[in-house]
């Protein structure tokens, strides 16, 4: 059983009833993202390379970025002292690869789970396991007005 932060009452399942009760946002469905895993340790998402692509048919380099800070941003949350919200403060990407069809695969793991900010690495991935691209993002606990 998970319990949730800011959660009235637990949430039975590993993490992935969580997503369903909050939603991704209508940015990342309009993308196509959808989340496979989460759990305290780790959030994994698949995003299509379909429909996100630049003019010349690569995955847009924005398009690893929303799929990066939807996981960290979520995973983030997840781990949100009662009381208050995840916003991003910095988010940055370094592409070193470039998925043209099927499926990328986002893989997000802390690097920080602090009490005022949370940093993430997100690895992205195209169908055959190659790495095309790495983002970090740190998010900072705001209070939530009352």
């Amino acid at each position: 059983m998970v319990v949730l932060p800011n959660a009235a009452s637990p949430i039975p399942g590993d993490g992935i009833e969580y997503i369903r009760h909050r939603g991704l946002g209508a940015l990342a469905e309009r993308m196509g993202i959808e989340m496979t895993e989460f759990t305290a340790e780790r959030a994994v998402a698949t995003m299509p390379v379909a429909g996100n692509t630049q003019p010349v048919m690569l995955l847009h380099g924005g398009a690893y970025v929303v799929l990066g800070e939807t996981l960290g941003s979520m995973h983030a949350n997840f781990h949100a002292p009662e009381g208050h919200v995840a916003v991003g403060l910095d988010i940055n990407a370094t592409h070193t690869g470039s998925a043209t069809e099927g499926h990328v695969t986002g893989v997000c793991t802390p690097i920080k789970l602090g009490k005022s900010v949370a940093v993430h690495e997100i690895v992205v991935t195209d169908a055959r396991g190659r790495r095309c691209s790495t983002v970090r993002i740190t998010n900072f606990y705001k209070r939530v007005a009352e």
